[in-house]
């Protein structure tokens, strides 16, 4: 049985490719969550360039406390299974009228990444609804495996290549998920999904995190590090991150920075042009 989806849920993944909207927490743990995030971002104006919001659980405590929230990872094993590692996390901040958008994609296209056993849990912090800018996905189109991409270095596409899939989506096949703050959604790496831009009078905030099975590794480098937040790791394929004591300590820092260099170097392999954004920071 399930540990916190329904099994109407469990089937909707397994059919179609996501599962929305999963409650997690409740709504004032999420503004509680929200308050640190935007108390981190008036302490440091710079975190989008200088962290790229990418893998901020090695650097800020309420990032890793997001990525090992019992029942986001209750969620994530009833897709997964009971080893779960965190390959990566992102940001997604769209201000209020802000004019970014995301391309029709699929995540896998440029992660290296050696099998689909990979599921993100995008965790709401703000309402995303279809005003501002939720996430829409096809159903089913994880089972049309992996897509031709154009990179288009579009400068309002908010992916790391401006990348879009070489094939045309009718935007009437699209799901909106909507969501609350203290809701996520589970999408499966190759599921075709957007956004619009955000419409509305309030950001749109949320925290994506990307969770791999340890017998999934990384064919674009001889290496890449994740952290294991539940279970075992059999399989040895990735090194073992550590998140922070403290709130940017030099340790974390240093291993930050060095992470970050080897991760760019997988995600920008063979891209033609310099990107306009980076997906990494991106918003989804």
């Amino acid at each position: 049985m399930p540990k916190i989806l329904s099994e109407a849920q469990s089937e909707t993944y397994e059919r179609d490719g996501y599962a929305c909207p999963v409650r997690v927490m409740s709504g004032e743990d999420a503004a509680g969550f929200r308050a640190r995030f935007e108390a981190y971002e008036r302490e440091h104006g710079g975190w989008y360039e200088y962290s790229k919001g990418q893998k901020l659980y090695l650097l800020q405590t309420w990032a890793a406390d997001l990525v090992r929230h019992p029942k986001v990872l209750d969620a994530v094993e009833d897709v997964l299974g009971p080893d779960i590692f965190c390959w990566g996390q992102s940001l997604f901040v769209k201000d209020a009228h802000d004019p970014g958008f995301v391309s029709w994609h699929q995540d896998s296209t440029y992660w290296g990444l050696s099998k689909p056993d990979v599921v993100t849990a995008w965790i709401a912090l703000s309402p995303a609804t279809e005003l501002s800018g939720c996430m829409k996905v096809v159903p089913g189109s994880q089972k049309w495996n992996q897509l031709d991409h154009n990179d288009t270095l579009d400068e309002n596409n908010l992916l790391t290549r401006g990348q879009e899939i070489a094939v045309a989506v009718d935007e009437k096949d699209g799901m909106l998920m909507p969501l609350q703050p203290g809701e996520i959604s589970l999408h499966h790496v190759l599921v075709v999904h957007g956004s619009a831009p955000n419409q509305s009078d309030d950001r749109r905030i949320g925290v994506a995190v990307r969770y791999v099975a340890p017998h999934v590794k990384q064919d674009l480098a001889e290496k890449d590090s994740a952290w294991l937040v539940r279970g075992e790791d059999k399989y040895g394929n990735f090194i073992h991150e550590t998140p922070p004591n403290a709130d940017m300590d030099e340790a974390a820092l240093a291993e930050h920075k060095r992470i970050m260099a080897l991760r760019q170097g997988v995600l920008y392999k063979g891209v033609a042009g310099k990107p306009a954004h980076t997906e990494i920071a991106g918003k989804s």
